[in-house]
C-alpha cells in the first residue's frame, strides 16, 4: 500500500499545485486545510477534519496515518514560528516519518528579511526532532512582481540595484512533487537536503519593471526609495508595525544581494529548465491584469 503524503495548505497556490501533482502520479495523500469545503475534490485523496497549525490535537487528527508531511509555511504573523512548532509537533505524535518543509531562500537568524528568520528558527526546529526532513527554500514568487506595481505603473521600495532570483510556483510544485515522490519510486531520496529553489537568473527590479513593459505595453517603471521613504509611503495602508517592517526589509534584502542566488535545484530535481520571468509573464497575462484594464492609470 502506498504510504499516505498530508498535504498542508492544500487550497492554495503551493499545496493546491502539489496535490494536483502527486494525485496525477496516482499517489493517496490527506489533504490539509481550515476550511475542508475549499480543498479539491482530487482521485486518491481523503479530505482531513479541519485542522489549524496552532491547534495541536486537530493537527494531529488530521495528519493521523500519513507516512510524510509537506508543510507549507503559515501566513506571517508574530505568531508563525509558535504555530509550526506545534503542528510539527502534532506530526511527529502522529507517527509522520518525514516532513517536507517549504522554507524561503537565505533563511538565517538574522536575515534582512524579517519573514525569512521565521523559516530559519522553523528548520532547526524540525531538525530538533529527529524527524527525517527536507527543506525547499524557494526565492520570492514571480507572480507577485505584478502586483508590486500601482496602478500609476511604478515599483517602489529601497532594493537599490540589488537583484531577485524569483521563481515561478509551477516550478516550486514539480520540485516539491519530485522530491515527495522520491521514496515512493525507490529513487534516492532527499532526507537531510536542503535546495535553493529559484528562477534561471536574478533580475533587478528595474530590470523586472522593463520586463513588465514589454508584457503590458505600457510605461512601468522602478523607483528607489530609502528606507524613511518606504515606510512613510507604506503609512496609507495602516498595517501593524511588524508586517509593515517584513514588506520593507524584503526590498532591503535585494539591496543587500541576499536574495541573488540562482541555483540549479529546480532543474536537477524536475528536468527542466526553470522557468524565466519573461516566460512566465507571457503564460500568466492575468498577473498583470490590473496594469491593463480600464481601472489601470495612464503612464
Amino acid at each position: 500500500m502506498t504510504p499516505a503524503i498530508a498535504v498542508t495548505g492544500a487550497s492554495g497556490r503551493i499545496g493546491g499545485r502539489v496535490a494536483r501533482r502527486l494525485a496525477g502520479a496516482g499517489v493517496s495523500q490527506l489533504l490539509l486545510g481550515r476550511d475542508p469545503a475549499r480543498l479539491p475534490a482530487l482521485p486518491g485523496a481523503v479530505k482531513a477534519p479541519p485542522a489549524s497549525y496552532g491547534d495541536a490535537e486537530a493537527m494531529r487528527a488530521a495528519v493521523d496515518g500519513a507516512g510524510t508531511l509537506f508543510l507549507v509555511s503559515a501566513h506571517e504573523s508574530p505568531g508563525r514560528v509558535r504555530e509550526h512548532k506545534t503542528a510539527v509537533d502534532a506530526a511527529v505524535a502522529a507517527g509522520v516519518e518525514r516532513i517536507v518543509y517549504v522554507s524561503f531562500l537565505g533563511a538565517a537568524p538574522d536575515a534582512t528579511f524579517t519573514f525569512a528568520r521565521d523559516h530559519w528558527h522553523t528548520e532547526q526546529y524540525i531538525r530538533s526532532t529527529g524527524v527525517r526532513h527536507t527543506f525547499l527554500r524557494d526565492s520570492f514568487y514571480q507572480a507577485e512582481f505584478p502586483a508590486m506595481a500601482g496602478q500609476d505603473g511604478v515599483i517602489r521600495g529601497p532594493a537599490g540595484e540589488g537583484r531577485v532570483s524569483a521563481v515561478a510556483h509551477e516550478d516550486i510544485a514539480d520540485a516539491a512533487a519530485a522530491v515527495l515522490l522520491a521514496e515512493l519510486e525507490d529513487l534516492d531520496g532527499h532526507d537531510g537536503a536542503t535546495y535553493d529553489l529559484t528562477g534561471p537568473q536574478a533580475l533587478s527590479l528595474a530590470e523586472i519593471a522593463e520586463e513588465l513593459t514589454r508584457a503590458t505595453g505600457r510605461a512601468i517603471s522602478y523607483v528607489p526609495q530609502t528606507r524613511e521613504e518606504a515606510y512613510a509611503s507604506r503609512e496609507r495602508y495602516d498595517a501593524e508595525p511588524w508586517k509593515v517592517q517584513g514588506w520593507v526589509s524584503s526590498y532591503e534584502a535585494m539591496a543587500n544581494g541576499e536574495l541573488a542566488e540562482v541555483s540549479d535545484a529546480v532543474p536537477r530535481l524536475t528536468g527542466r529548465p526553470a522557468t524565466a520571468f519573461a516566460d512566465f509573464l507571457r503564460e500568466n497575462p492575468d498577473s498583470y491584469r490590473h496594469l491593463t484594464g480600464p481601472q489601470a492609470l495612464s503612464p
